[in-house]
Order: structure tokens, then C-alpha cells, then sequence
């Protein structure tokens, strides 16, 4: 009983002498824990403002600069969308000036997509990988559009690889039959008839509605007689 007692205390002394250690240390680092509370304060403050006020406003900003770029890029006037007429901004521009907020991604679509137009496939390669979206259908338009820039290229094997890409990012009824089709194209052209015929047969089969599956036989029966 007198041994418990004994362990008793001792552990009462020592939480004691824990309790007073730490009273030492916030006695003699007052100045410091203020500093570093105060930090921490001052950015949970700043991240606040950041995605609740700053991000926000940008956003908006962003969004009523590239009106004109759009306009310019309805008309066709591919040059002006990009590099903007003195008095608005282009998409090089705006992709670079918003590059924070979701406008200044898209920018980076738009851009690739004039390059494109332009007969500038290496650029428009550049802008339209350094797009992101959470929005699949125009994340998936844009891998398209890489494989189509690598065609023109005459990179075959980087299409190919952009076209799987765009294949699996979304399966749809629009998207997908059209970038199968393109995968089957490049296989046909590269002798692989098995591998296109596999590819036809799937459009044939999964995406008849599509259309791409309007001529699909005419396309299989070729393949079939190689």
C-alpha cells in the first residue's frame, strides 16, 4: 500500500515538474509565441481574402477583359484574338496576365486553338497543354486538338498518343467515336489493319448513333480485305 502511495506521488511530482517546465518555456518564449501566433493568424487572414475577395475580383476583371478577344475569335480574326488591337487585350495576354484564375486557363485554349488556325501547330501545342479544366468536354476537345497539331506535324506517333488520351478522358457519344476514328486512321495508314479494324468495329457497334458509325461499314469492309 505504501509502495502505491510512493508511486503515486511521484507521478504527481512529475506532472507537476511537466506543468512547470512548460510554464518556463511560455514565461521565457512570450515574445516568440506571440510573433508566431500572430503569423499564423495573419495568414489563415490572407488565404481568406485570397479565395473569398482577391480570386474572386480577378475573376471577374478577367472575365470582362477577354470579351473583345472572344469577339475577335467568333470573327475569325485569329491574329487580333491573340495579340489584341492596342486598346484590348489579346488571349497571349490574358493568359499571362490571369493565369491565376480559371479566364486566364482558358486563355490558354483560345490561344492554341488561333495558333492552330494560324498554321503555327508547335505554339498551339505549347498554349494547349498548359490548359486545365475540370470541365472534361473541353479538356478533352484539347487533347483532340494537340493530336491534330502533332498530325499536322506529321508526328503520328504523338497524335496517337493524344487521341488515346482524349479517348479516355471522356466517354461520350460526340467525342469519343470522333478521336477512335482518328486512333483507326493512323492504324489503317500504318498498315496495322487488325488493330484499325478493332477500332471500326467499336465505333460500329457502341457508337452507332454517332457520325462517324454513318459510313463505318464502308471503312471496315476495306480493313477486312487487306
Amino acid at each position: 500500500m505504501a509502495k502505491n502511495n510512493d508511486k503515486k506521488t511521484d507521478q504527481f511530482e512529475q506532472i507537476g515538474e511537466t506543468i512547470s517546465k512548460t510554464e518556463q518555456f511560455i514565461e521565457q518564449n512570450k515574445k516568440r509565441l506571440s510573433i508566431i501566433t500572430s503569423v499564423v493568424i495573419g495568414l489563415v487572414v490572407i488565404v481568406f481574402l485570397y479565395y473569398n475577395k482577391w480570386l474572386p475580383a480577378k475573376s471577374s476583371e478577367a472575365h470582362s477583359d477577354m470579351y473583345m478577344a472572344q469577339i475577335y475569335f467568333e470573327q475569325d480574326s485569329f491574329n487580333l484574338a491573340l495579340n489584341g488591337d492596342g486598346q484590348f487585350l489579346g488571349f497571349l495576354d490574358l493568359a499571362d496576365e490571369y493565369s491565376s484564375v480559371k479566364e486566364g486557363k482558358l486563355a490558354n485554349y483560345y490561344a492554341g486553338v488561333c495558333y492552330m488556325n494560324l498554321g503555327e501547330y508547335e505554339n498551339a501545342i505549347d498554349y494547349l497543354e498548359n490548359f486545365s479544366s475540370n470541365d472534361l468536354l473541353l479538356s478533352t476537345l484539347a487533347l483532340g486538338l494537340i493530336g491534330d497539331s502533332y498530325m499536322q506535324l506529321n508526328d503520328q506517333e504523338n497524335a496517337l498518343s493524344y487521341y488515346e488520351d482524349a479517348t479516355s478522358n471522356n466517354q461520350n457519344n460526340f467525342t469519343t467515336p470522333l478521336y477512335l476514328f482518328k486512333q483507326a486512321m493512323i492504324h489503317e495508314e500504318n498498315e496495322n489493319y487488325k488493330q484499325a479494324l478493332n477500332i471500326y468495329q467499336t465505333i460500329k457497334e457502341e457508337y452507332k448513333d454517332s457520325r462517324q458509325a454513318n459510313n463505318i461499314s464502308k471503312y471496315i469492309s476495306r480493313v477486312e480485305n487487306r
